[in-house]
Parts: structure tokens; C-alpha cells; sequence
């Protein structure tokens, strides 16, 4: 599944010129099928990813979310609720030695909305709050294909988690990596320099 030459020919291109984007559940934390994460209590990390998510922070020079959010408008949760998990995710991703620089959220219902991925408002709107960000030399995580065109309208380079679906074949249109988990690419970047992550 992993892609051993693209990784020798291009790890050491990711530095602080580099943005990672990320998706939220099924990426950082375990997707409950069929619903929604609503409060804290609800959200589980994946095993490894606080780890990795602390990895990836030394390599990218800016580690943003970007995750559709759609409980929200549905009024199955709060805002509210949204703004205390992400407070309390964030709070335990520095706590671990990682770090997020922003989060964005798209709470609307309908699949048209402008920031719902994979429409590339959050996108934007990162690029419009750091405008150092190249989308040439960023990369988009995620484990739906909404996920990977979100990237691909952008020009991202697009990771594919199989976490919540069935591994693709590759090659793909709009996948250019893919692997198990977000720990299993943190460990394909660092895989020469530092031990991995177990």
C-alpha cells in the first residue's frame, strides 16, 4: 500500500514551506457511523494519532483542519458543543507535542454551500488567514473521497485514509498516497530519520 519511492524521492521536500490539512473524524479521531460526534465524551482518539499528529507538526510549517460539520446545522448538536470538543481536542493535541493552527468547520446542510468539501471555502479561508500557504505544497488528509477533491481543486498533493472505507486501487484520478492510518504516514515521512511510532 505504501509507496516507497515516492516517499525516498520526496520526503525531504516536506518542510516548513509545507501545509498539512486535515480532516477530523476518521483521520484524528474515531468516526461513529451513521451519526455524529456531539459532545467530548463522544470523541476517541485514534490510537497513535496525538503521536503522529506531534510528528507531523515538527515537518509542516502550518497544521490546519478542515472538517464538514453538518450536526450542527441539522440541530442534532450546538455550536457550542462543536467549539468545547475542539477546544478540548486541541488542548490535548499540545499537550502531546503537537499543534493545530486553525480549525475550520462547515456546519451547513447543504452539499452546494461554498465551504462544504468538497467545495474549497476553508480553503480559501486558510489560504486568507496565513497567506504564506502554497496550495502547490500542501497536502490534504482524509478518508472520503470528498476529501481527496477538496484537495485536488486546490492543487494539493491528497493522502487517503482506508480508517472508515475500503482501501482504493491505485493509482488513482485524485488519490496520490495511501495508507492504513494517519500513524502508518507519519511513519512513512520519518521513516528514515526517527524511530516509528509503535
Amino acid at each position: 500500500m505504501k509507496n516507497l519511492d515516492f516517499m525516498m524521492n520526496n520526503e525531504l521536500n516536506y518542510n516548513k514551506e509545507w501545509t498539512l490539512f486535515l480532516d477530523r473524524d476518521g483521520v484524528i479521531n474515531e468516526e461513529i457511523q451513521g451519526t455524529y460526534v456531539t459532545k467530548w465524551e463522544e470523541f476517541i482518539f485514534y490510537k497513535h494519532s496525538l503521536k503522529s499528529i506531534a510528528a507531523l507538526s515538527s515537518i509542516f510549517g502550518r497544521v490546519v483542519i478542515v472538517t464538514n460539520q453538518r450536526g450542527v446545522g441539522r440541530g442534532i448538536m450546538q455550536l457550542a458543543d462543536l467549539i468545547d470538543i475542539h477546544q478540548k481536542m486541541e488542548t490535548e493535541i499540545v499537550k502531546n507535542g503537537g499543534r493545530i493552527d486553525k480549525i475550520y468547520a462547515c456546519t451547513a446542510i447543504n452539499n452546494d454551500d461554498g465551504n462544504r468539501k468538497p467545495n474549497i471555502g476553508m480553503g480559501l479561508q486558510a489560504k486568507e488567514d496565513f497567506e504564506e500557504i502554497d496550495f502547490k505544497k500542501s497536502i490534504m488528509v482524509g478518508n472520503n473521497l470528498s476529501d481527496m477533491r477538496f484537495g485536488k481543486k486546490l492543487l494539493m498533493k491528497t493522502i487517503f485514509l482506508s480508517t472508515t472505507n475500503m482501501p482504493v486501487e491505485m493509482p488513482h484520478d485524485i488519490i496520490d498516497e495511501q495508507y492504513s492510518s494517519l500513524k502508518d504516514w507519519a511513519n512513512s515521512l520519518n521513516f528514515r530519520s526517527e524511530p516509528a511510532l509503535n
